[in-house]
């Protein structure tokens, strides 16, 4: 599932509307709709942990749905390569 229908789906769970999510992320409902329906990519960074956060959903969901490692694991990305490989071998 990519990050816009990732989304789509929590917003309409929780019964917010796009205008209403869009509203609280200072952007245009024309732009977020364009999102949901992945004819944009996901958004920069800040906006991809400011909608978890409203959304109550886990940021890291958000990044992974964004096809894209959190910002707090960015630093240690080679560490992270190195532990999962360490696993797959196992």
């Amino acid at each position: 599932m990519g990050f816009g229908s990732f989304i789509r789906q929590r917003r309409e769970a929780q019964g917010m509307t796009l205008k209403d999510l869009a509203g609280q992320l200072h952007l245009s409902a024309p732009y977020w709709s364009r999102i949901e329906r992945a004819l944009e990519n996901p958004p920069k960074d800040e906006l991809i942990a400011l909608a978890a956060c409203i959304l109550q959903i886990s940021p890291d969901q958000a990044f992974v749905a964004a096809g894209r490692l959190p910002p707090d694991l960015r630093a240690h990305l080679g560490q992270i390569v190195h532990q999962h490989r360490e696993r797959l071998h196992t």
